[in-house]
């Protein structure tokens, strides 16, 4: 099981229209030990972000009805699902679809067909970031406090 610091399962959201991607992608993050939430569509991944703590996002680029990009605009501009990390998987991988997703906010990128172990090293280096970037606000929470503690006393300055 791929367990996160405080001990959960680390929870992916796998985003394609096509259904035998989906259950195949969900198939090897399960395999891997990663917890799944199925979307079939980007309007169903924003109403499903929404009921579900979600980790990472695995979307497609190309769906209809609403592409890859519109879904990581709409997620980078709702608070509570900005900073959830975004890999774009797309048969698209061309340098202007690259540059777009980056601009838009997306993590990473894999080009399908998309490899097991390929896939949860690149999950887990997303876990990993958003993990050491929590600690570092923790600290600097904890460095903020400290400095407005009335006791708390800084060294003399040359």
């Amino acid at each position: 099981m791929d367990e996160q610091p405080n001990g959960a399962i680390a929870q992916i959201m796998v985003v394609d229209d096509d259904p035998d991607t989906v259950t195949v992608l969900a198939r090897y993050l399960q395999r891997e030990g990663f917890a799944t939430i199925e979307a079939m569509s980007g309007p169903q991944c924003l109403r499903l972000v929404d009921e579900y703590k979600v980790d990472v996002i695995l979307l497609d680029l190309m769906m209809p009805e609403m592409d890859g990009f519109e879904v990581v605009r709409a997620l980078k501009s709702n608070p509570a699902t900005a900073e959830i990390p975004i890999i774009m998987i797309t048969a698209r991988d061309d340098i202007e679809a690259r540059s777009e997703g980056m601009r838009v906010g997306v993590s990473d990128f894999l080009a399908k067909p998309v490899f097991r172990k390929q896939l949860a090293n690149r999950i887990k280096a997303q876990l990993d970031t958003v993990a050491t970037a929590r600690s570092i606000d923790d600290a600097l929470s904890r460095i903020e406090m400290g400095a407005e503690t009335p006791n708390h006393q800084t060294a003399d300055k040359k």
